[in-house]
C-alpha cells in the first residue's frame, strides 16, 4: 500500500469508532501486531501478538467502559508506513466516572494491516479513573 492508502485505511478505522464499533481496531491488526505505551507509568510497556494484544490490552480496557466507547479522528498524518492520528476519545466507566481522553497514535501499516501502534494519552486520567491491566 503506498502513503495514501496507508492513511486511508487507518481513517475508515477511526470513521468506525467514531459510531462505537471498537472492534474496528482490533479487526486491523496484524497477526504479528504489538502495542506500545511508551513512558515510566502504570500501564508502560508492550504487547505483542494480536493475540495477546486483543485478550490482554483491549478486551480489559473495553471492559472497564459502560459500552459507550467512541474515538474520534481530529488529525491524520502518514509518511511512509507510517500513521499518525491524533483523536480524541469518550466514554463512560463501570464506576459511572467520565473518560474523555486525549490521543496521539503513530501506525505502522504493512499489507493492509496495523503491524505496531504508539499510543500516546493523558496518562494522568487513566491512573485516576481506570483500574490497572494485569500483566
Amino acid at each position: 500500500m503506498d502513503i495514501d492508502q496507508n492513511k486511508q485505511f487507518v481513517q475508515r478505522i477511526f470513521e468506525h469508532m467514531a459510531e462505537g464499533n471498537v472492534r474496528a481496531m482490533s479487526d486491523a491488526l496484524a497477526d504479528d501486531c504489538r502495542w506500545v505505551f511508551p513512558g515510566n507509568w502504570s500501564w508502560a510497556g508492550e504487547w505483542a501478538s494480536k493475540p495477546v494484544v486483543v485478550n490482554g490490552l483491549l478486551r480489559p480496557l473495553m471492559a472497564q467502559f459502560a459500552g459507550d466507547y467512541r474515538s474520534e479522528a481530529d488529525l491524520i498524518l502518514a509518511d511512509g508506513d507510517r500513521v499518525m492520528v491524533q483523536a480524541r476519545g469518550y466514554a463512560t466507566t463501570m464506576n459511572g466516572e467520565p473518560y474523555h481522553q486525549t490521543y496521539c497514535y503513530i501506525f505502522r501499516v504493512a499489507d493492509g494491516r496495523i503491524t505496531e501502534v504508539v499510543e500516546h494519552c493523558d496518562t494522568a486520567l487513566v491512573e485516576r479513573v481506570l483500574d490497572r491491566i494485569p500483566r
